[in-house]
């Protein structure tokens, strides 16, 4: 019954992917979205003070509402940036800040690496049960490991295959039509 329920998880998980799965928020991520805050509270008084329409004063109200949201998720940085005044927020660190963020926040865990913590933590947990269930478990569980990383490394081989053999990809493409749609949709997700 173990190994079914082992076996459910884990193949949801290489069938589904990582894509859902994200870092925990960096000290970057965290200074921008506490800069944003900052930028919509600083917008949304300037808009006050410089009486511009009423649909500008609601529409920047509600962004500094909005985004004190994104600070409350990601959590204060250690380190506050300078950010008392437009021309503070308006400095060129600011747009490296976002830059920055938005480049960590599109990075996404590698399968490969979820699926093997995944592995780690069940054998623990299988090996902390113990018993003959236990022992058959680890068992099971390491064999799949082992076919994981087997796995990855001959999709890391065939794309370095295709990479230096584009004159090959039709032979290698027609050598692999008869994969099911589950197994190219699982490779597809592997590729690095």
């Amino acid at each position: 019954m173990r190994k079914i329920v082992a076996t459910l998880i884990l193949s949801c998980l290489l069938l589904v992917g990582c894509e859902g799965l994200r870092f925990a928020p960096t000290e970057a991520q965290k200074q921008n979205a506490w800069l944003h805050n900052r930028t919509a509270a600083v917008a949304a008084d300037t808009a006050k003070t410089e009486n511009t329409s009423g649909k500008l004063q609601a529409l920047t109200t509600l962004s500094k509402l909005q985004s004190g949201a994104f600070v409350s998720y990601y959590g204060l940085p250690k380190e506050l940036p300078q950010a008392d005044t437009a021309e503070d927020i308006l400095a060129e660190s600011s747009f490296q800040l976002a830059q920055t963020a938005l480049a960590q926040s599109a990075e996404r865990p590698d399968a490969f690496q979820v699926a093997d913590n995944m592995f780690e933590l069940a054998i623990g947990i299988s090996a902390l049960l113990g018993g003959v269930y236990g022992t058959r478990a680890v068992r099971f569980l390491k064999q799949a490991q082992t076919k994981s990383k087997a796995l990855e490394e001959i999709v890391a081989g065939n794309e370095l295959f295709k990479g230096r053999h584009t004159d090959q990809a039709g032979a290698f493409k027609q050598a692999h039509r008869k994969q099911s749609p589950e197994t190219r949709q699982l490779v597809a997700q592997m590729k690095p």
